[in-house]
Parts: C-alpha cells; structure tokens; sequence
C-alpha cells in the first residue's frame, strides 16, 4: 500500500495567525514597557552594532529582563503565549483543513517559520497543530536561565527550513544531509505541493521560492497593512491576499481548499503518468511512427 501524498502548509506567525508582534502581549508588559519602546531599544542597539536584528532582540530581551531581576526562563516565555491574540478561525483552522484533506486522500501538515520565539508559540496552545516549529529559540543555562540565542529564524534564513521540510530532513543538526544531493522523486514534500502563508515583506523570500518551484504564497492582511499587501501581488510576489480570516467559508478558507484540490489532481495525473512509463518498460517499447513512414 503506498503512502498518502503530502501537502504542507507553512506559516509565519507574527502577524498571520496572531494578530501582532507575540512579544507584545505579555512579555514587554511584564518589563513595565510598551512595545514601542523595547522595540526602539532593541533596533537601535541592533543598528549600532551592526547587527542580526533578531539576535538583537533576543539580546535585548535577556539584558532588559537582567537589568529589572525578571528571571528570563521558558516557563516564564511559555506562560506570555497564554495573552497571545488569535485571528477569527485559527484555533478551528487545522482540524478543518486536516478533515478536508483526508476527505480527498491527502495527508496534511502545518510547519510554523517565524521570526518570533518558539517558547511563547508552545504557550499559545497551537503548538500541537505542527509538526515541527522553526522559530527563534533561546538555549538555557543550568540555573534555567535564558543565556544565549539556540536559533535564530530571520527573513532570508527561513529558506532553509523549506528545504527541511521537502527533503523530509526536519533535524537542525543534520546539516550534511540537508546539503547532501537528492533526487526530486524522493523528497518527501514536493514544493509543488507547500503553500506559504505570511503577511508581508518579511515573507517575500519564501513566497518567492514558493513561485519559483511551483508552490502556492498566500498574504494574509488586517485593514492597516492592506496597502502593502496589495503591493506584494501587484509586483507578483504572491499568488493571492486575504483579510486575516480563517473561519469556515471565507475566502481563505475556499481558496486553500481549491488550491489543494488542484494538488491532489496534479498529484493523481503524475502518478497516472508515471505508471503507465512503468507499464511500457515492463511491456517494451510499443512501435513508434517515424515521419518518414508517412512518405512510404
């Protein structure tokens, strides 16, 4: 019996499934900030020192709480994934498009690639939605304490964990055969057959991957980032934009659904393809007209 073809829908986070920045809700409130100004704190140390702006966040992060004896831990990270604000639909989302993908023989997988932190993804209750999450992760001393960035997922980066997930090497420590040559009819999720969800900028080298091999890149937007959105399509950046709603029936929801449809009709036709190639090998090559039998 052989496998059920895959589709996996990746996702970024920030922006796309939650509806701001994820440090927002609870962690920069726990240091008696607003948002704007940890993150004029963390982009101008960045900019300083010419640095990754992620790294200086994660920076950031560990000397603000440092400087107020706020015990940086991942209990502490998990817990602020608790605040964290969802778009209409998402918590229903993923049983949705599961059920719908069995329906018509195909087995679904949710990735997360994000710029936020893994830790307060675990704590918004979605982390067992995915099958794996690539995300910006501290590693933790041996008095538990946030000491040093583990991962860090920035814009252009987050390419390599689409390469993770076709060839099937999800393992960050596999870097040999992650590089390693791989014929394309067994790489376990075929780019045509991944849809990217983002929201903005942040996503065009992912989305632009996506069009390049075939894949699907979807911009999800709320009413203040439209204008940009609808930029990313008419440059053709992305394949199609949406409001950020992912309830049963709405244009979101419809157009994910066609898009797999048309996945599992690819799917099923190249598969046609290949088995009748088998069957002619098995047989011999049936006899081909030539154009010269055609002047005999």
């Amino acid at each position: 019996m052989t496998e059920k073809p895959i589709i996996a829908l990746l996702y970024d986070f920030d922006k796309t499934l939650c509806t701001t920045d994820m440090e927002d809700y609870a962690f920069i409130p726990a240091l008696g900030m607003t948002p704007s100004e940890f993150w004029h704190i963390a982009n101008t140390f960045g900019r300083n020192n010419r640095m990754d702006g992620l790294l200086a966040y994660m920076y950031t992060m560990i000397a603000e709480c440092q400087a107020r004896n706020i015990p940086l831990t991942r209990d502490f990270l998990v817990s602020c994934g608790k605040s964290m604000v969802l778009f209409p639909g998402v918590r229903e989302w993923f049983a949705r498009i599961n059920a719908f993908g069995e329906s018509l023989g195909v087995q679904i997988e949710h990735y997360v690639l994000s710029s936020g932190l893994k830790e307060i993804i675990e704590g918004s209750g979605l982390a067992g939605e995915f099958k794996e999450i690539y995300a910006c992760e501290f590693f933790y001393n041996e008095q538990g304490l946030a000491s040093w960035p583990k991962l860090d997922v920035n814009f252009t980066n987050k390419t390599q964990f689409v390469y993770r997930i076709n060839k099937g090497i999800l393992d960050l420590a596999k870097d040999k055969e992650l590089n390693d040559s791989m014929p394309d009819d067994s790489k376990r999720v075929p780019f045509t057959n991944m849809i990217y969800v983002g929201d903005g900028l942040s996503d065009v080298p992912c989305m632009k991957m996506m069009r390049a091999y075939g894949g699907q890149a979807i911009a999800v937007y709320q009413e203040e980032n439209r204008q940009g959105v609808e930029e990313l399509l008419a440059k053709g950046r992305v394949d199609f934009i949406f409001p950020a709603d992912y309830r049963e029936d709405t244009a979101l929801d419809k157009t994910v659904k066609n898009i797999i449809r048309k996945m599992v009709i690819t799917d099923a036709l190249a598969e046609e393809n290949a088995a009748q190639f088998r069957q002619i090998g098995k047989a011999g090559l049936p006899y081909q007209a030539s154009l010269f039998d055609f002047f005999e």
